[in-house]
C-alpha cells in the first residue's frame, strides 16, 4: 500500500494500478526463485559414452555484474523483474531507474536491503542516461546489461555494449500494438477492452493498444462503443479513488500527443478527445483526453510511430487477411489482440500474428495484462532482442551461462 500511494505521486498511476504494479514485482520475483527451484538451480546430469568412469554435468552459472536500466511506467515492476532474477541467477547488480521514477527505485533498494541482501550485492545509482546510463554501458565491469525503453536507445545499446569480446545484451523496447475486429467479434466486448487496453496509465505501456483494425460492417457501430466508453472516463488526481486516469508523465510526452492530434485534425477526424486539460487543479499537471482517431490513411505514421500518450487510431479494413497484414507489417512485435466469436478465425489470428503476447477476446485488455507464470511477457522484432519472455518458463536462463564439468574417476 505505501509503495503503490507513492506510485501514485510519483508517476500518476491510479490505485488500482498502482497495487498491481507493487504485486507484480513481488511475484515475478517468486517466480524467478520458483524457476531456480524447479530446475535444481540450472545443474544437470548428462549422460556419457558408455564410462562408467566419466561423470558430466552441464552446469549454468552467472555473469558476474548485471546492469539494470528500467523504466518510469511499471517502477517497480520492470525494476525488481529483471534485478530478481538476475540476483537469483546469482549476480550482483547495478540498478538504475528512470529519471522520472527515481523515488521508487530507492523504495526498491531499501527492501531489498532490509530484506537482508549483502551490502554490494544489489547497488542503487541515479542520473541521467547521458551520463549514468552510459558509465554502466562503457565500464569494463559490467558483465551483462538488461534495458527496458525505447527503441531508439535499446537498439544503440544493442549494437555498441560489447567491446572486447561479447557479453549478453537484454533489450526489451517498445511496441506499436494492434487489434483486430472482426465483424463476428461480439462489439461491447471488443470496444471495453479496446478502451482499457489504449487508455489504461495514459497508453504509456509497451502493451498499450494504439492501432486497431476493424472490419467495415462493424466499424461504424465499434467506434460508436468505444467513443461511448472512452468519455465516461474519470481523469484527476490518481489518488481520488474515483479517477481512472491520472495525468501523463512529462512535458515531452504533452508535446508528442499534441503533434499526434495536430496532425489527425489536419488528416482525418478525432472521433473523441484531443485536448489538454486545464480546468482547476488540472492545470497543475500534465492532463489530456483521451484520443480516438479515424480517418487517417493506412500507411500513416500515426499506424507506425509509438507515441506512449492516451492515443489510438482506429481505421476500417476489408478483411481479417488484410488486417493481419497490416498488423504485421510494423517494426515491432510485443502485444496484439483480436475479437471475434469465430474460431477460425481465431485460428488463423493466432497462426499468423507476429507478436511474442497475444490475446483473444480479453475485455479486461485488448493487449495488456500479462501476469508473471501465466502470461509470458516479451517482443518479437523490434520489440526485444532475444525472444525470452519475462515471467515465462526461458527468462531465468538468460542472466547466465552454461559450463559442461567432466569429471573422471
Amino acid at each position: 500500500m505505501e509503495y503503490a500511494a507513492l506510485m501514485c505521486n510519483e508517476v500518476g498511476k491510479n490505485r488500482l494500478e498502482a497495487l498491481g504494479d507493487v504485486e507484480e514485482t513481488a511475484d515475478l520475483i517468486r517466480w524467478a526463485c520458483d524457476q531456480m527451484e524447479a530446475h535444481e538451480g540450472f545443474d544437470s546430469p548428462m549422460g556419457n559414452l558408455g564410462d562408467a568412469a566419466v561423470h558430466t554435468r552441464s552446469v549454468l552459472k552467472p555473469y558476474g555484474v548485471f546492469a539494470v536500466i528500467s523504466p518510469f511506467n511499471f517502477p517497480m515492476a520492470l525494476s525488481g523483474g529483471p534485478s530478481g532474477a538476475a540476483l537469483v541467477a546469482g549476480n550482483a547488480v547495478v540498478f538504475k531507474p528512470s529519471s522520472d521514477a527515481p523515488l521508487l527505485g530507492m523504495k526498491l533498494y531499501e527492501c531489498l536491503r532490509d530484506a537482508g541482501l549483502p551490502a554490494g550485492v544489489f547497488s542503487y545509482v541515479a542520473g541521467p542516461g547521458e551520463t549514468v546510463g552510459a558509465e554502466l554501458q562503457e565500464n569494463p565491469g559490467i558483465d551483462g546489461i538488461i534495458f527496458t525503453g525505447s527503441y531508439e536507445v535499446g537498439f544503440d545499446l544493442y549494437k555498441s555494449f560489447a567491446r572486447d569480446f561479447p557479453k549478453p545484451v537484454i533489450v526489451e523496447m517498445g511496441g506499436k500494438n494492434p487489434s483486430i475486429v472482426s465483424r463476428q467479434a461480439d462489439l461491447e466486448e471488443a470496444a471495453e477492452g479496446v478502451m482499457r487496453a489504449a487508455f489504461g496509465f495514459g497508453g504509456q505501456k509497451c502493451s498499450a493498444n494504439s492501432r486497431c483494425y476493424v472490419e467495415r460492417p462493424v466499424h461504424d457501430e465499434f467506434v460508436r462503443l468505444l467513443v461511448e466508453k472512452t468519455q465516461q472516463i474519470r481523469i484527476g488526481d490518481p489518488l481520488d479513488r474515483a479517477n481512472w486516469l491520472g495525468p501523463i508523465i512529462n512535458q515531452r510526452a504533452v508535446a508528442r500527443y499534441e503533434m499526434a492530434v495536430a496532425e489527425t485534425r489536419a488528416e482525418g477526424g478525432i472521433a473523441t478527445g484531443g485536448e489538454r486539460l486545464f480546468e482547476g487543479d488540472l492545470a497543475r499537471g500534465w492532463f489530456v483526453t483521451p484520443t480516438v482517431a479515424t480517418g487517417l490513411p493506412l500507411n500513416h505514421r500515426l499506424f507506425r510511430d509509438e507515441l506512449f500518450v492516451p492515443f489510438i487510431t482506429v481505421a476500417p479494413v476489408d478483411s481479417i487477411d488484410q488486417a493481419l497484414t497490416l498488423a504485421n507489417e510494423n517494426a515491432y512485435g510485443l502485444t496484439a489482440g483480436f475479437f471475434s466469436e469465430d474460431r477460425g478465425e481465431v485460428e488463423r489470428f493466432l497462426d499468423n500474428i507476429q507478436a511474442g503476447v497475444v490475446y483473444v477476446n480479453r475485455r479486461a485488455g485488448a493487449t495488456t495484462g500479462a501476469w508473471p507464470g501465466i502470461q509470458p511477457f516479451g517482443g518479437w522484432k523490434a520489440s526485444g532482442s532475444t525472444g525470452k519472455a519475462g515471467g515465462g518458463l526461458y527468462y531465468v536462463q538468460q542472466f547466465m551461462r552454461e559450463q559442461s564439468q567432466t569429471i573422471v574417476d
